[in-house]
């Protein structure tokens, strides 16, 4: 029983029914074609560490191998055949097209797989996939792929392949398919569970049957007691729900538990007792807690009332018990997350548009893992930082963190993290990337930030040199006066400087974008677009998206909506999902006008063109023209400051230790600094010399972070004001090879 915390294992030895206790989590379809949702490995590690066994499985992958498969397809041709006469023309022709569908969908899969790398040289010759009418974004698209290689380029040739017969499934098949998604609108804002509860009852489709299949493949292999679905995302609530239906019918002797982002922010007000025809148990927020507490109640080891954040049904009515006293799980003490039973080699990496940071949600396999619990910043006002998952801040440490990297890698093979913080703190980065070189850990990762003024060059250069290859944060509004109404803490030039610094790292940048802002008028989104076609056209800006916004229930502006001159239309609560509220904002621009204008002038953007062309032309109707100065961006690029040496601030040496060699007349040195790419000699007085490299071993990321004032008093000890060695070329060679000012 080691690695169980004190306070836990008398609990769990004494109890042979809760180590018997068989636990399934489920994620149901539909999340991501390329890499597993973490929230079920999250809380089998979190088992593992009280020494309990669980198992785990990604339905979404799953059923999307079942169903594109040669006799998944051939299953969907089948019945698209008895409804042959209704066919749209695109789903007409993929129909006609339908053997050489069968003839090449397990080839496609495999090689999206990488198990069939080769198939690509056939793939991009164009005439392998049959092409229905995602294929005419090629036309426009032709231009871009000079940027991207065989492979990727017959990977966006297979993406849209899979998107022809999504349409096609969408159509006929199951109208509430989508790859990343099922069933998502049945789920948003669905104040009333009536929709949910009738589509749930209506006859199962094919994709129904195939979950269901797989869920008892499942069953029968694990034999569990209890399943537990994650439900990240409304997408997930109908095959989570559809799931649960088959296992009260099916095997009712198995109990079934709810949780995760969705009932998290959707169902804090839930009232409708039906939900439970599916699902015995709903928890909210952290799961650690009470998942901990539900097993001890199902082993008989507590009565109903000690569970915590945890909906039931009694007497028919709907009740949520809260149990305070129990405190949540400290994030030093939830264990590693456990990849270890998933099917990590048949996720697929698609590309859904070549750009190459807007692609990694979709391409390659990441390890997801969380720096911090919570956010560190925690005041934008269109968040929901009321919610625990946001309001409750809790760090670990970088050592604890490389502990878990290094267990995650041996598990999965795989070197790739992606750390899916709300906004990564910026010291735990710092931290962290030095732990990573201190260990010579090969990896590669990138996270969510804020761009804030602690981003500075030398941050972003440790960033990169740990392996960091792209960050994404919240521009949102682009206007300063909207930025402070948010509470952002930041400005459009901060930003602009802090993507520069990311950039010049050689660090990829994506901007989350918000259009419909309470009280944004038109100029001001007019004015957020210019500022958005100058990062992207001075090079600081890679990707970006734009959001429209939604007024959400836990946030700020949902809480006190009079003071951003907002009126909630509908405000009584429904009886199910309550959480992104209708509301009018008559001081506001209207706003639906600006989403397809602003889509596509983004999307020419993140593909380096159409810089030239006005703003209006990318609108259907008239918009002001800009206010800001064409050169406003480059202005403040070039008016950023170079980072200011303070007495706390630390040094840090990130290259190689040089090699000094004496010279014939032992006067002078040369030192040698090796970097991956060449040597280079400096020539110093030997005294001069010996101090370079033992104050370069003593700054070392093998070291303990030195401060600036400790350094500057050794130096003028010997050889006098340190200030002239700041300003000198020495001192800029070294800066050049590897020495952070942090």
């Amino acid at each position: 029983m080691d690695g169980i915390p004190p306070n836990l294992s008398k609990f769990v030895m004494k109890n042979s029914t809760l180590l018997n206790h068989q636990v399934l989590f489920l994620t149901p379809p539909f999340t991501q074609l390329n890499t597993p949702y973490p929230a079920t490995a999250y809380l089998k590690g979190y088992l593992k560490t009280l020494g309990l066994h669980s198992s785990q499985a990604d339905l979404g992958i799953e059923v999307i191998l079942a169903l594109f498969s040669k006799n998944g397809l051939q299953r969907v041709f089948d019945t698209v055949e008895n409804h042959s006469n209704s066919l749209s023309e695109n789903t007409g022709r993929i129909f006609r097209l339908r053997k050489k569908y069968l003839n090449t969908i397990d080839q496609v899969i495999a090689f999206l797989q990488d198990k069939d790398p080769m198939l690509a040289y056939r793939i991009v010759e164009g005439d392998f996939l049959p092409q229905a009418k995602r294929f005419e974004e090629l036309e426009e698209l032709d231009w871009a792929f000079g940027s991207l290689g065989s492979r990727d380029k017959a990977r966006y040739f297979s993406t849209l392949y899979l998107e022809d017969l999504g349409d096609l499934i969408q159509e006929i098949i199951d109208p509430y398919f989508g790859f990343s998604r099922y069933g998502e609108r049945l789920a948003i804002s669905a104040k009333s569970f009536d929709e949910l509860f009738e589509a749930l009852h209506r006859p199962p489709s094919l994709i129904t049957e195939l979950m269901w299949k797989i869920l008892e493949q499942k069953i029968q292999e694990h034999h569990p007691d209890s399943v537990a679905f994650s439900v990240p995302f409304p997408g997930n609530l109908y095959g989570a729900l559809r799931c649960g239906q088959y296992v009260k019918k099916h095997h009712p002797h198995i109990k079934l538990w709810m949780g995760g982002g969705y009932p998290n922010t959707e169902l804090r007000s839930l009232r409708d007792p039906r939900i439970f025809d599916f699902s015995d148990y709903i928890t909210l927020d952290d799961g650690e807690a009470p998942v901990r507490l539900l097993l001890q109640h199902l082993a008989g080891e507590i009565p109903v009332e000690k569970l915590k954040r945890t909906f039931i049904r009694q007497q028919g009515q709907v009740r949520f018990i809260i149990n305070s006293e129990v405190k949540d799980v400290p994030q030093r003490e939830v264990g590693t997350p456990d990849y270890s039973d998933l099917k990590l080699r048949d996720y697929l990496s698609v590309i859904e548009v070549p750009n190459p940071m807007h692609r990694l949600w979709s391409d390659g396999r990441w390890n997801k893992l969380t720096l911090a619990h919570g956010c560190y910043w925690g005041k934008c006002t269109f968040c929901d930082i009321s919610l625990d998952y946001i309001q409750r801040y809790e760090p670990i440490n970088a050592g604890i963190l490389c502990d878990r990297i290094e267990e995650i890698i041996a598990q999965t093979g795989q070197t790739g993290f992606h750390f899916v913080d709300e906004a990564a703190p910026p010291a735990l980065m710092r931290d962290l990337a030095i732990e990573i070189l201190r260990r010579g850990l090969a990896v590669v990762w990138w996270t969510n930030i804020r761009f804030e003024s602690s981003f500075s060059a030398d941050l972003c250069r440790l960033l990169r040199a740990s392996g960091c290859i792209a960050v994404s944060g919240g521009l949102e509004v682009a206007s300063d006066r909207l930025l402070k109404l948010i509470k952002k803490g930041v400005t459009v030039a901060q930003v602009a400087q802090v993507c520069n610094h990311f950039t010049q790292a050689g660090i990829m940048v994506h901007a989350y974008l918000m259009y419909g802002f309470p009280t944004q008028t038109a100029q001001e989104t007019i004015d957020s677009l210019e500022m958005v076609r100058q990062l992207f056209e001075k090079g600081v800006l890679q990707s970006g998206f734009w959001h429209r916004f939604a007024l959400t229930a836990h946030s700020p502006v949902g809480l006190n909506p009079e003071n951003f001159q907002v009126k909630i239309l509908h405000p009584e609560l429904g009886s199910f999902a309550n959480n992104e509220l209708e509301h009018q904002d008559p001081t506001g621009a209207a706003h639906d006008r600006f989403g397809e204008g602003l889509r596509t002038s983004l999307f020419n953007y993140m593909h380096g063109v159409g810089f030239e062309i006005p703003l209006g032309k990318w609108f259907d109707s008239k918009v002001p023209i800009t206010s800001i100065p064409k050169n406003y961006i480059s202005g403040q690029l070039k008016s950023d400051r170079n980072f200011q040496l303070k007495d706390q601030t630390r040094l840090l040496w990130i290259g190689e230790s040089p090699d000094l060699i004496v010279s014939e007349d032992g006067e002078s040195c040369d030192l040698i600094f090796s970097s991956k790419n060449e040597d280079l000699a400096l020539e110093l007085p030997l005294e001069f010399g010996h101090w370079v490299k033992e104050f370069l071993d003593q700054v070392s990321y093998q070291k303990p972070l030195q401060q600036f004032r400790q350094i500057k008093l050794s130096y003028s000890e010997k050889f006098g004001d340190f200030e002239e060695l700041i300003a000198s070329e020495i001192w800029e060679i070294l800066c050049e090879q590897g020495l952070l000012l942090i």
